[in-house]
């Protein structure tokens, strides 16, 4: 697997920056320029550095969740290889729309090809942390959002908004689960999509054994997901570092916030960043979900946060664009280094 990162820069990167102007397009008409400047030149910087912290430690916590999955299933491997290899999935996440389907696949064959391991124990491995940080998201927003109902008694229209997107991802990660457990559904639905690819890559596919792998691969798989499911002592760590993540993950946020002398309620930062994910697994088309992301954090901030002393439009997209920095734009230089020094890697191996 090659890692085209010259052919990614240049579909991406001038897609990316379509979505930032849709983004200024809709400050420029629902917002207004006027004080943004002002309002960036109040940010304190002692807070925004906390929120860099914070962004850094669910940057690591993710990884190490894998990490700890891998080890329950018995793929032995060092933390700097689930690390480097989680990073190398952002950046391919980021650049090819099709949200973390294409970094998880990445991450799986990076490690499946450095350690000569169980590919469907390794697989297994990136299904379950899906499901964990999945969950864990869903639980954290319903939580909020009961807390947020009850407290601040929102209209109709932002509590059924609330319980048509908690109802999506209760739905998404029914089905993840049902898959994992019915090695029957798995298996028709891998025969249906292998014949798919047939049909549309007749040529190329030709003289491959797709079935047979598929089989041994999703056996391999479901023998993983059962040792899982048999010893959950073994998710007992990887549950609590996944929460950890995820806390820290809203603390960035937080922190923005209190870097521009605002009080937000945790609750609608719990709700605003649970929705935020949901809305990067839509395949837009624009990488990193750039533009829609903004626009929606900038409206569901506005929109729950009526009468909060200080909570103005100005300010919302201020502190969207400061999460942003650090949540996409960080996140993209960072990934970038790494696919760097993995490909870097790969090239001094291959030549041994």
């Amino acid at each position: 697997m090659e890692i085209e990162k010259g052919s990614a820069l240049k579909k991406g990167i001038p897609l990316i920056f379509l979505g930032l102007f849709l983004f200024l397009l809709y400050i420029h008409f629902f917002v207004g320029f006027t004080d943004i400047v002002n309002t960036f030149s109040r940010a304190d910087p002692f807070y925004y550095a906390l929120a860099f912290i914070m962004f850094l430690l669910s940057a690591t916590f993710y990884p190490l969740t894998w990490w700890r999955l891998l080890d329950s299933l018995s793929v032995k491997t060092n933390f700097r290889k689930p690390f480097l290899f989680t990073w190398v999935g952002t950046f391919v996440d980021l650049l090819i729309p099709a949200e973390s389907i294409s970094g998880e696949v990445s991450r799986a064959y990076l490690m499946y090809r450095d350690s000569n391991g169980d590919a469907g124990k390794i697989v297994a491995s990136v299904v379950s942390h899906r499901i964990l940080s999945t969950g864990t998201t869903l639980v954290g927003m319903i939580g909020a959002s009961t807390f947020f109902i009850l407290r601040y008694e929102p209209s109709g229209l932002v509590i059924g908004f609330l319980l048509v997107i908690a109802v999506f991802t209760a739905l998404s990660l029914f089905l993840l689960i049902y898959l994992s457990l019915k090695e029957k559904a798995t298996t028709r639905l891998a025969d249906w999509l292998i014949k798919l690819l047939k049909r549309i890559f007749k040529t190329r596919l030709k003289g491959m054994s797709l079935d047979s792998t598929a089989k041994r691969v999703l056996k391999e798989f479901h023998r993983g997901i059962d040792v899982l499911r048999e010893r959950p002592r073994k998710l007992a760590l990887p549950i609590a570092l996944s929460i950890l993540g995820w806390l820290f993950e809203i603390l960035v946020a937080f922190f923005v916030f209190s870097s521009l002398h605002v009080s937000v309620p945790f609750s609608a930062i719990i709700i605003v960043y649970s929705i935020s994910v949901v809305v990067q697994t839509i395949p837009i088309g624009i990488p990193g979900d750039m533009g829609l992301v903004e626009i929606v954090m900038t409206s569901l901030y506005t929109l729950l946060l009526p009468g909060v002393p200080g909570v103005t439009p100005t300010l919302v997209a201020v502190a969207t664009i400061l999460i942003r920095a650090l949540t996409l734009w960080t996140k993209l230089i960072i990934s970038g280094l790494m696919v760097q020094w993995v490909g870097i890697k790969m090239l001094k191996e291959s030549s041994h």
